[in-house]
């Protein structure tokens, strides 16, 4: 292993690694730690953690604040699951035994109370708040609460989160662009989460369920509006996959449109695919549907399915790029029979278009506005 890869802190030396199967080249040769895991790491050195202490940690990308703590009674939590099996995978390469530690995802509450709670600040403001209130349910009075983030990515409305709902908020100074929030859970009673989100679509006529970390949260993005004319409707008994899913709209149209299609809704997000089964479960009350926490498509078989119908993320946590479209679309190219079809809609900047052209072979633009494009490739050659 290189010099890179090896993360001392005063909890020992492990060999960590982002175990990430594309990234984006400003990803590439980046550690799977940074400042802010060591600046929380060091402040827990100091504290009197007794071996029997329940530690929480919540958001852990790839397990370095895991590997580094799992002597104590562990519980990692976090919507991830790339960020779990990266975690796992550090751990078995570090001869740490993982069945050590307490895995929940995050719509699932661990039995609290913990002795310490520590967390990596998520990008997304909503998702920060439903921690905020689901995880301080699980302290007392006397649990140490220690958030982390790079500086530049604490933004105010991280700020006024903590103080809305913790006690005693305050920060440490900067250190390496790094900085903790220390706060206390508040007394009396504690605030409900203001999720998941429930509202109701006229066109599509469809009630919604919306989970913290599903994008756009309580609405339909204009990215999804500008695809949905252009999801085809068939009889045929097509295997669909909704491939990064969201909140599982594009795979109900579908469903809606080719009424004797199996769906398949694929995301790494668990808020995600709770978010998708409801929605589809209140749309289709006598169907069936499968609901698969993935890399994009890396675990379905080879040339299983007909259709993909795809609205990529177009950033991973802070970073922007087409890096995970990328990803998709190669998944999407192998998962797909000869003859099946990807469908996307992307931001016209992107190049999606061309990206697929060579991928695929060839691509057509069904339809383009000045800000997105949805684009049909055809599988035509292994």
């Amino acid at each position: 292993m290189s010099q890179e890869s090896r993360f001392a802190n005063p909890f020992g030396e492990f060999t960590l690694l982002r175990h990430a199967r594309f990234e984006s080249a400003a990803q590439q040769n980046l550690r799977a730690w940074d400042a802010a895991d060591e600046l929380l790491l060091n402040y827990l050195a100091d504290l009197p953690l007794a071996e029997t202490a329940r530690v929480l940690v919540i958001n852990d990308a790839f397990g370095a604040l895991t590997c580094a703590l799992i002597g104590r009674h562990l519980v990692f939590v976090g919507d991830s699951f790339v960020s779990q099996r990266a975690t796992r995978r550090n751990l078995a390469l570090n001869g740490l035994n993982a069945e050590k530690v307490g895995w929940h995802h995050s719509l699932e509450l661990p039995q609290g109370p913990f002795d310490v709670v520590i967390m990596r600040v998520p990008k997304s403001l909503a998702l920060l708040e439903d921690q905020l209130c689901r995880y301080q349910t699980l302290c007392n009075e006397h649990t140490v609460i220690v958030a982390a983030g790079m500086v530049k990515h604490l933004a105010a409305g991280v700020f006024r989160l903590f103080e809305r709902y913790l006690d005693k908020v305050n920060t440490s100074l900067a250190a390496k662009k790094a900085r903790l929030i220390f706060a206390r859970t508040r007394t009396g009673q504690t605030p409900a989460s203001p999720y998941p989100k429930h509202y109701r679509l006229a066109e599509p006529a469809l009630q919604m369920l919306d989970h913290a970390n599903v994008f756009s949260a309580g609405a339909l993005d204009i990215g999804s509006r500008f695809f949905l004319p252009h999801i085809p409707s068939t009889e045929a008994p097509l295997r669909i996959a909704d491939l990064g899913c969201g909140n599982g709209l594009l795979g109900i149209v579908a469903a809606q449109h080719c009424p004797q299609a199996q769906i398949d809704f694929y995301d790494e997000s668990f808020m995600a695919l709770a978010s998708a089964q409801a929605n589809f479960r209140a749309a289709f009350p006598e169907r069936e549907a499968r609901y698969i926490a993935d890399d994009a498509m890396a675990g379905a078989a080879t040339e299983s399915y007909d259709l993909v119908l795809c609205n990529p993320p177009f950033h991973q946590g802070h970073v922007v790029g087409d890096f995970i479209a990328r990803q998709m679309f190669e998944d999407a190219f192998r998962t797909l029979k000869l003859g099946g079809e990807l469908r996307i809609v992307g931001n016209r900047h992107l190049g999606y278009a061309a990206i697929l052209r060579k991928l695929f072979g060839g691509a057509e633009v069904l339809a383009v506005n000045p800000k997105f494009v949805v684009v049909r490739a055809v599988k035509k050659t292994r």
